[in-house]
């Protein structure tokens, strides 16, 4: 498999040539192998190959290039790519070219390059609120406020007691210790509705609130579904992509998977995160399904 890699794609038969003649390869042309054989990969199997697909690919470049091969490893292939740890040429080239194609893609959906700045931002960057209290609250004024709300029916007062601790509440998010309990000390954003609507336009204006919405459907949802259909298919994808193509009137087929079609396109981008350079045995990391099954649904 590996020879008729290399012999079809541009400098492959310099790699062989190299090889048979000196018995090993230099490090610049080692990397052409590895770039080679994981460009034939991704080609074929996606971006995020299976073990199975890596270690087969490993095992043909020692078969192809015995003195390529680690006497000091249990197979001798570990080192382009380990399936127990995750590590190896292949899987670090395979990384990168993730990592490359992530950064197409933010650039796609800003418009922009693929500097920095275009790609900054999060829940956790501080910002300048386009709120501007009359009122501002001390640290016993807003917990008395967050006591007052857990307990009454009074929706416009809620709403009121909402906007005069917004403060308190985005410092709590931007503080690690206390930003997963935002929904434990507000739990009225799960029963009430416009709260979150709310509390992103004292964050950023009228004028920002709408244009994700805006543009969601004419721009944006296209494009996540496009880039979605390049991924290597799982159920819970089909299913998703399924249910962001159906138009808004065939409803039934919307419900029998659980989201409708502009939230289904939304939840995709779950699936275009890209994976951590530390593989998916760093701790906390979960699948986009499981990411899925975490989502808190809001009232609108």
């Amino acid at each position: 498999l590996e020879e008729t890699i290399l012999v079809q794609k541009p400098g492959g038969e310099h790699i062989i040539n190299e090889y048979n003649r000196t018995k090993s390869l230099e490090d610049e042309t080692r990397r052409k192998l590895v770039n080679i054989l994981t460009a034939d990969m991704t080609e074929k199997n996606g971006t995020s190959p299976p073990r199975q697909v890596k270690e087969k690919y490993a095992r043909g470049i020692v078969a192809l290039f015995p003195y390529l091969s680690d006497p000091f490893s249990k197979n001798g292939y570990e080192h382009y790519y380990d399936g127990e740890s995750g590590t190896g040429y292949l899987a670090w080239r395979i990384k990168t070219i993730q990592r490359g194609l992530a950064k197409e893609r933010r650039a796609s959906f800003e418009g922009q390059g693929t500097s920095a700045e275009a790609g900054s931002g999060g829940p956790t960057v501080r910002r300048q609120s386009e709120f501007n209290p009359e009122t501002t609250l001390s640290e016993d004024e807003c917990k008395e406020a967050i006591a007052f709300m857990s307990h009454s029916s009074d929706e416009d007062a809620i709403k009121k007691k909402m906007k005069l601790t917004f403060d308190y509440r985005r410092n709590m998010i931007l503080d690690p210790m206390q930003s997963s309990d935002v929904l434990t000390v507000f739990p009225r954003f799960k029963d009430i509705k416009g709260l979150i609507e709310q509390d992103f336009i004292l964050m950023f204006g009228e004028g920002v609130s709408g244009k994700l919405l805006e543009k969601w459907t004419t721009a944006f949802k296209k494009k996540v579904i496009q880039q979605c259909k390049k991924l290597p298919s799982t159920s819970d994808l089909e299913e998703l992509l399924l249910a962001a193509e159906t138009s808004t009137g065939d409803s039934d087929e919307c419900v029998n998977i659980g989201w409708d079609s502009d939230l289904s396109s939304i939840i995709l981008l779950l699936h275009l995160i890209p994976p951590s350079a530390q593989g998916w045995k760093r701790p906390g990391k979960v699948s986009a399904s499981q990411a899925e099954k975490h989502l808190v649904v809001f009232k609108k």
